[in-house]
């Protein structure tokens, strides 16, 4: 069976949970610490395989307890690890979050091994990409390595799920081969330089993502639901209304959900439907790799 093929990061999470976000210069007391696994890259991976399907993660990790810890989920999630590499070199990734009361979070990351991940472990890894069909990539690991690793996907005939998070600048030459883009409001202004607040602005860097040369747009927009372009279809996909506790993983969870319908073959309307009922669930829960549902709760 093929699987989803994901390239990213993998960070551990240390969490605070307080009443609110602090301010620059102040010091909150009061609040639930929890140390969870992380990542955009893992964070997707998880959630693939937690739907049920087959899912390959390349990344690195340090030679460290946190790097140990996070083969050893892998493994438990049953993702292939066969090319995640442990470098001996730097640590592995870690990411300090605070959450307040409704859900919100601020993130700080220090990448570690996951800023070395090359070219040349892509190249390494090309035989994954000779065998499966759907590559899921973010913006969490060096931008060449990424925009190589889209461009030499889509011409091997590899369809491209890009989750540009966190939000950085691309090559405008790396857009024709993306197949599916999924930015947040956020990420979509700085990728179009348009403000996304509703429909009418969406709309709006929908074209411009189509100008680029991005074939399917899926702008997350919160609670407010998803603007979705395709070729046979263009509107807003609602989301189911929930109580958020903690958004921290909830693009990476739509993400993964998203690449699991497409690799089942549904719609575009039917995978961001998946894809948002997915991330609801997540949004619900505290943790990034935690809060992932499984098929059975889907």
């Amino acid at each position: 069976m093929k699987k989803i093929i994901v390239v990213g990061s993998s960070n551990t999470d240390m969490v605070i949970k307080a009443e609110r976000l602090a301010a620059p210069g102040e010091t909150i007391i009061g609040g639930k610490f929890l140390m969870n696994a992380g990542g955009k890259g893992a964070n997707q991976a998880v959630a693939s395989a937690r739907l049920g399907c087959p899912t390959v993660f390349v990344c690195r990790v340090g030679d460290d307890i946190f790097g140990r810890q996070a083969l050893q989920q892998f493994a438990l999630e049953e993702i292939n690890t066969d090319y995640v590499i442990v470098d001996a070199e730097n640590p592995s990734g870690v990411a300090l979050i605070n959450v307040d009361a409704k859900g919100e979070n601020c993130i700080t990351v220090a990448p570690g091994a996951n800023a070395y991940l090359s070219i040349e472990d892509i190249e390494n890894a090309w035989s994954i990409f000779e065998q499966n069909d759907i590559l899921l990539i973010q913006l969490e690991t060096p931008i060449e390595t990424v925009e190589y690793t889209i461009q030499k996907a889509h011409e091997s005939g590899v369809k491209v799920i890009l989750n540009p998070a966190p939000a950085a600048q691309l090559s405008s030459s790396v857009f024709p081969f993306i197949h599916i883009i999924t930015p947040n409001e956020t990420e979509a202004e700085l990728l179009t330089g348009v403000k996304v607040t509703d429909f009418a602005s969406a709309q709006k860097a929908g074209q411009v993502f189509t100008e680029l040369g991005v074939q399917n747009i899926l702008i997350t927009l919160g609670a407010k639901g998803v603007y979705l372009k395709s070729a046979d279809f263009e509107g807003i996909v609602e989301t189911p209304q929930v109580v958020a506790i903690d958004t921290t993983a909830a693009g990476d969870c739509f993400s993964g959900a998203l690449a699991v319908a497409i690799h089942e073959e549904k719609t575009l309307v039917e995978a961001a439907k998946f894809a948002s009922k997915a991330a609801s669930i997540a949004v619900t829960r505290m943790g990034a790799q935690a809060s992932m549902p499984s098929r059975a709760e889907m």
